[in-house]
């Protein structure tokens, strides 16, 4: 099974995973280095929104809407 984890790679390249990775045997991984930085904390104003826009998108039309994008729904 493959399965993606983020990480964060310090200047001296070590890695840190965040959060844990326990396979039973050794596995083979690939590292992908993206061009910004690490997420270091929520914006606020996206938390203080999330209520009021979970109030209009959390709407059976809403579902209705983007039904076509959503196979097997």
């Amino acid at each position: 099974m493959i399965r993606t984890v983020e990480a964060v790679i310090d200047e001296d390249g070590n890695v840190r995973l965040l959060e844990p990775v326990r396979p039973h045997t050794a596995r083979r991984a690939l590292v992908t280095i993206l061009e910004e930085g690490p997420v270091t904390q929520v914006s606020e104003s996206a938390l203080l929104s999330e209520e009021a826009l979970a109030q209009d998108w959390n709407r059976p039309e809403e579902d209705e809407a983007w039904s076509h994008i959503q196979p097997g729904r």
